[in-house]
């Protein structure tokens, strides 16, 4: 099979325009993460009967695939062509046509929104405190409320002493209640830096009464000072709202742009067949098995804007989010929006029948094959820790040099 080819300058130019384009990477994830174009994603060539029909709702999306001369193109074009994608080009000269076009590699997964993230910092100051001074603050039983927004399973692997677990997107709807008194400080943590700075930063947008920090460097920082982690917490954050936490997470959506849509509206957004539509339900996994609104896959809103390249690898796509509570939609889809999506936030539809079950549970990789993170485990060398933070330092002006990225800060 002969695939039409896409040049590495109308890939750049589909991805200014904001055109919609999925730019795949087929190789496994540690290659990919050596390096790849910003808005690339990864969709190893293996992986695609799995992946491609949840992340890819449209047939006849736009798809660019590339690998780095290993061969793989074929295979990924024809388990493509068998599930009914009719729209696939090669990118002429793979990985190596991009970078000889001058074009810039960004390292990592979720890239993008770790660059994202450090441009908030950036532009918002986002304040954080080192890890001596937390640990300081523990030592003397400072008032403190420490919040730990990763996922809960990262959270149970280690933590910070005395941290309880928020994963992101909770964090306006469940700080009052980790947080009651307004005279306390609460620190936000995370494994590295992009999860905290956007959390820390989410309390700030939406004017919690506390003051507010990140813990600088997560969990890597804390490890290379020398300060002992937690291991096997079970410790959630309950609900407990601040005083119009509602409206004022409401008012955030509004200034960076999202759009609420009801259920007649949502209706008419679906019948747009021409333009690829995400559905997330950004609630807990247990709100979503209990009852979910027809259509929408289960991503919680914290790890969506983690991971959207992963969720939602057509670039230019539209995503609808939902929320019974409404709190996580509208932050989550602040983010989103700040990052260049064109997204909604539905508002109501749970009062009618509601579908129940858990989320579609797709085959992990092969350990093989997977990128270990620089953050993940107990076991991560000191080197590899501050590599990391080093190359989190430099996305900012990797961003500048890049160009493509379109993101703004509210």
């Amino acid at each position: 099979m002969t695939l039409p080819a896409a040049t590495p300058r109308e890939v750049r130019i589909a991805l200014l325009l904001r055109e919609e384009i999925a730019l795949l990477d087929v190789r496994h994830e540690a290659e990919f993460a050596a390096g790849h174009p910003l808005f690339a994603a990864n969709m190893a060539a293996s992986r695609i009967a799995l992946e491609a029909e949840m992340r890819l709702p449209r047939k006849d999306v736009a798809i660019v695939l590339y690998d780095n001369g290993e061969g793989l193109i074929p295979a990924a074009c024809e388990s493509l062509a068998r599930l009914g994608y009719r729209n696939v080009r090669e990118l002429a000269g793979g990985l190596k046509a991009w970078v000889a076009a001058g074009y810039e590699l960004f390292q990592d997964v979720n890239s993008y929104a770790k660059a994202f993230g450090e441009l908030v910092e950036h532009r918002r100051h986002t304040p954080s405190l080192p890890a001596d001074d937390v640990a300081a603050l523990i030592a003397s039983g400072a008032d403190i409320a420490i919040l730990d927004v990763r996922r809960f399973d990262e959270y149970t692997t280690m933590n910070i002493p005395g941290s309880v677990s928020v994963p992101g997107a909770e964090l306006v709807l469940r700080a009052a209640k980790a947080a009651p008194d307004p005279a306390t400080t609460i620190v936000v943590n995370c494994a590295g830096r992009t999860r905290s700075i956007i959390g820390t930063q989410s309390l700030i947008n939406a004017g919690v009464p506390n003051k507010v920090v990140a813990l600088r460097n997560g969990t890597i920082g804390w490890t290379l000072a020398r300060h002992g982690l937690e291991h096997g917490a079970n410790r959630r954050g309950e609900i407990g709202a601040f005083a119009d936490a509602e409206s004022r997470a409401r008012d955030v959506a509004y200034r960076a742009g999202v759009r609420r849509l009801d259920m007649e509206e949502f209706t008419a957004l679906q019948a747009r067949a021409g333009r690829t539509l995400y559905r997330f339900d950004v609630r807990s996994e247990d709100e979503y098995a209990a009852g979910h609104l027809a259509g929408f896959r289960h991503y919680a809103g914290g790890q969506l804007v983690q991971e959207v390249d992963m969720a939602a690898p057509v670039r230019g796509a539209r995503i609808v989010l939902t929320d019974d509570r409404s709190i996580r939609a509208d932050m989550t889809a602040s983010w989103l929006a700040q990052m260049g999506w064109e997204v909604y936030v539905l508002d109501g539809g749970y009062d009618g029948a509601l579908e129940t079950g858990g989320p579609v549970v797709v085959p992990k990789p092969d350990p093989a094959h997977r990128y270990r993170r620089p953050y993940e485990g107990t076991d991560v060398s000191d080197e590899k820790m501050q590599a990391y933070l080093d190359w989190e330092f430099g996305l900012v002006e990797q961003l500048r040099r890049d160009g493509t990225h379109g993101f703004f800060v509210i």
